[in-house]
């Protein structure tokens, strides 16, 4: 070799050498250790986050976490709600280094709660108020979803009306609903698309909600539009209950939840529920529900968790149905009163569902889930009187018969980076539904006995198969949460009405992009903006009755916002937000007809506010506004029914107050329209709740109160053709479900 070639052979190895060594002293360290409760048992989704750059992560199952980009001074904390905040502060004995932690029980505090870049952060900071303040029906489990109002119209036994960002969701036509990972919402349901019934959750087995508005959730499909909620149950007990609720309109609820295994990795639960009502309306409402829920849990903390739970529910109501302003304004009926008060129905569903969470290593983690639910729905209803059979009246039957079967896989692996300010994560997952609906029928019936006339009849098979990924990558203050989503559907529906054999079916497939970006501009600020596409299916009756036309209707949806906490114990959140819809078809269940309608565009502000006044003085209130109109249609008469424009809602809980906790809550609705012209409008409304609970021992009495004010309100509200018996013409103006007056109930529960 050369002496020229030997010095440039010695020089590169020098700046190699060197460069190694310069590389070396930058590069970053890391921290990685277990957490633990005061009984030394691994805590898991502990979030660990770095106060200085912003980096972040949560415990595994079996309590280890692995923290990179660390410098000495830098602040750690470690949180979870229900826990007390710990804090480390990095020295050289740090670096590189395994540490255990402790984490101390404490009561549910907004302190506890850190924002970190995720693209749902705003849950961590709601489900203070579901710890602090525990939904006491399951009607209210959706009113803890800032800017989320709901509306019962049968008295208990239907799903809830929705509403949210200027959306008549109806019953969950475009908010995608989940329990544990198994869906709520029905496709091409007998009464209406997304048909989402949560009666068979136990409120007080309630742990977690976790929820997101609009479009931009790569692992959320069919319904999120205007957004999801996660429900997730308690996975164990830590002790037993029974409690006995009593009050006016013979109302009664008994509630039980024991402990059946209490082991070091395995533990079981079975919670059981009763409610009777005769409601308020002055034809009895014989009311019954019946709830029966049981889970097992194993963890072995170490690699993998795994819950099993099973759960009946079954239903049975009559009801007074919605009735014109007409009949009471002239003395027709009372307020409370009745024109067809042989409505009513009956419902069931039995579940199953599996979930599975295995850690592969480190840095790989795959969830699994699987369900199978055997549900059955019969409703009847009158919504016109005699407009259209002026001698038995126009009541229908809307049934059906339905099994429903799911699974779904997630692949997490998050890469060990050693540049400084990096984090890199990617998620994959597949999974399908698939609905078997037998006999779903709408028939015109009378006295609920003798049907009439059978205006569909038909089998529904319904599949769903879909992947998607998105990646998470953090570079100092800035994430980025880009998504793809796959979606495929088969519809296929047979006629049972025609003599001949009437089978149509019917395939698409949409693909979603997402994209989120976050920055964090302090540990106490975040920005974001979020933008994607999504969509909801429409009902297979529709899909092949328009061979396939216009199947999965896309939305796009934006956000521009912010997450603030100015103090440890205040939270501010804002954003303002648009969403467009394309035409959609839509299946009205109640008439039997296929109902076109045009594009749409919501443009809205949401305004949050959440503050700990003291340790167990907590507030909240969250106003938001919606401008939601039809784009095709003329000035004046494009106006979407029933959207809301302006609600609040919000409240003052209490805890620890000598032996006394409760909460006094308000919710508000503004006037809005109730037809395309604003010609015929819905009244608005404000309602105010009342709880105070005494607590001694291992008891507590408590007194649950209704609209304490004793407010006349509607609360829903329908713009409808109707005529009355031996009425000559038929009128369209509102026909209202009246909302509960003053309604008092006690309670005593132990636990034990």
């Amino acid at each position: 070799m050369g002496k020229m070639t030997l010095k440039k052979f010695n020089l590169k190895c020098i700046f190699v050498l060197k460069l190694m060594l310069f590389y070396g002293v930058l590069q970053a360290h890391d921290l990685n250790g277990l957490i633990l409760d005061e009984s030394n048992i691994p805590l898991q989704s502990v979030s660990v986050y770095n106060k200085t750059t912003g980096a972040y992560t949560y415990t595994n199952v079996s309590g280890y976490f692995e923290l990179d980009d660390l410098s000495v001074n830098d602040i750690i904390y470690f949180s979870s709600l229900g826990y007390e905040k710990h804090e480390l502060v990095i020295n050289e004995t740090h670096l590189d280094s395994t540490v255990n932690i402790e984490l101390k029980i404490s009561s549910a505090s907004l302190d506890q709660v850190i924002i970190v870049s995720k693209v749902n952060a705003l849950s961590n900071f709601v489900n203070v108020d579901l710890k602090t303040s525990p939904v006491k029906s399951s009607q209210e489990i959706l009113r803890k979803v800032p800017g989320l109002i709901i509306g019962q119209h049968a008295g208990g036994g239907k799903a809830e009306q929705i509403f949210l960002r200027g959306f008549d969701i109806d019953h969950g036509t475009d908010i995608s609903i989940d329990v544990d990972g198994m869906p709520v919402n029905m496709v091409s349901h007998a009464h209406g698309q997304g048909y989402a019934d949560m009666h068979f959750i136990i409120p007080e087995t309630i742990d977690n909600l976790d929820f997101g508005k609009g479009t931009y959730y790569a692992n959320k499909g069919n319904f999120n539009t205007a957004g999801y909620i996660d429900i997730q149950t308690k996975k164990s007990i830590d002790k037993n209950m029974m409690s006995l609720e009593a009050g006016q309109f013979n109302a009664l609820r008994a509630l039980s939840m024991i402990k059946i295994v209490d082991e070091t990795n395995s533990n079981a639960y079975i919670a059981s529920e009763m409610v009777l009502s005769d409601g308020v309306f002055e034809s009895p409402q014989n009311f019954n529900r019946l709830n029966i829920m049981g889970r097992y849990n194993y963890n072995n903390y170490k690699d993998q968790e795994l819950n099993l739970t099973v759960s009946h529910f079954q239903s049975k109501w009559d009801a007074s149905g919605q009735i014109p302003e007409r009949a009471v304004s002239q003395g027709v009926i009372g307020r409370f009163g009745a024109i067809d008060d042989t409505e009513g129905g009956n419902t069931s569903r039995t579940n199953l569902w599996m979930n599975h969470n295995k850690q592969l290593d480190e840095h790989s983690s795959i969830k699994s889930s699987a369900y199978i639910s055997k549900y059955d729905f019969e409703l009847f209803s009158n919504f016109t009187f005699f407009l259209e059979d002026p001698i038995n009246g126009d009541q229908i039957q809307q049934k059906e018969d339905r099994t429903i079967m799911g699974a779904k896989t997630d692949f997490e692996h998050s890469f060990h980076l050693k540049d400084h300010g990096e984090q890199l994560k990617y998620n994959l997952g597949v999974g399908f539904r698939y609905d078997d609906v037998n006999d779903v029928q709408l028939s015109r019936t009378l006295n609920r006995q003798t049907i009439l006339e059978r205006l569909a009849f038909g089998n529904v098979d319904e599949l769903n198969g879909f992947a998607y990924a998105h990646l998470t990558y953090k570079k100092d203050k800035w994430t980025f949460n880009p998504g793809l989503r796959l979606d495929y559907f088969s519809f296929d529906y047979e006629n049972l009405l025609t003599t001949t054999y009437d089978n149509k079916s019917e395939d698409k497939f949409l693909l979603s992009p997402k994209l989120n970006i976050i920055y964090a501009a302090s540990p106490k600020t975040q920005l974001f903006v979020k933008t994607g596409l999504g969509y909801h299916s429409n009902d297979s009756r529709v899909v092949t009755a328009n061979s396939g036309k216009k199947v999965l209707p896309t939305a796009f949806g934006a956000d521009l916002g912010t997450i603030m906490k100015p103090i440890d114990r205040l939270v501010i959140n804002a954003s303002l937000w648009s969403l467009f819809l394309q035409q959609e078809f839509v299946y009205v269940g109640d008439a039997g007809i296929v109902e076109p309608s045009g594009k749409t565009a919501r443009y809205g502000v949401d305004l949050g506010l959440r503050y700990q006044i003291t340790d167990g003085l907590f507030f909240n209130t969250d106003i938001n506004y919606a401008h939601a109109r039809s784009t095709e249609e003329p000035k004046g008469q494009d106006y979407i029914p029933l959207a809301l424009d302006l609600t609040s809602s919000g409240g003052l809980s209490f805890r620890d107050l000598g032996k006394f906790s409760g909460g006094f809550n308000y919710r508000y609705i503004k006037d809005r329209p109730a037809n395309e012209d604003n010609s015929i409008v819905a009244e608005g409304y404000f309602i105010t709740d009342l709880n105070v609970n005494f607590n001694h021992k291992n008891w507590t009495l408590g007194i649950v109160i209704e609209n304490l004010f004793d407010s006349e309100w509607n609360e829903t509200q329908f713009a409808t053709e109707s005529r009355l018996l031996n009425e000559v013409d038929a009128t369209e103006e509102i026909h209202f479900t009246p909302g509960s007056p003053f309604f008092f109930r006690g309670k005593l529960s132990v636990i034990f």
